[in-house]
């Protein structure tokens, strides 16, 4: 068995529980699944964000949330004007599969918050929220209105 690195275990460990937490969630075991949520929501929300403020969310994510969160980003052509929670679902269900309906990108949205709001810092939840309209800001769970 080849050994690996402290730091990829590390990321391996964190991203796992990641995964689990958006799970439990999501009501669903299946990895596939929670990655897909994981990352509609995450590019839907990094896209709606100030660049900085899309970078400073990305120090807390785990290193392979965090590749999957940067991967394709154009960040001179951020912040996209996504204003109301219609606009910024449909940027959440435009990648996932063809025919999956509109309240899943609700509920992947929903969830994938409640996970960010439990595992990153709450100034930090803060700072995401007060760069989102309040319509956006109501996905967030109760427990991470901060504004």
């Amino acid at each position: 068995m080849t050994p690996t690195s402290p730091i990829w275990d590390s990321t391996l460990q964190k991203t796992n529980e990641w995964l689990k937490a958006l799970g439990r969630e999501l009501g669903t075991t299946s990895a596939s699944r929670q990655l897909l949520a994981f990352r509609s929501v995450l590019h839907a929300l990094r896209d709606r964000l100030q660049p900085d403020e899309a970078a400073e969310l990305a120090a807390q994510i785990p290193l392979l949330l965090k590749g999957v969160y940067f991967d394709g980003w154009r960040p001179s052509a951020t912040p996209i004007k996504a204003r109301t929670m219609e606009e910024f679902l449909t940027l959440v269900l435009r990648p996932l599969p063809l025919g999956t309906p509109a309240d899943e990108a609700e509920r992947f949205t929903r969830a994938v918050f409640a996970v960010l709001a439990e595992r990153v810092s709450s100034g930090e939840v803060s700072d995401v929220q007060g760069m989102l309209p309040a319509e956006l800001r109501a996905l967030w769970p109760e427990r991470a209105a901060a504004l």
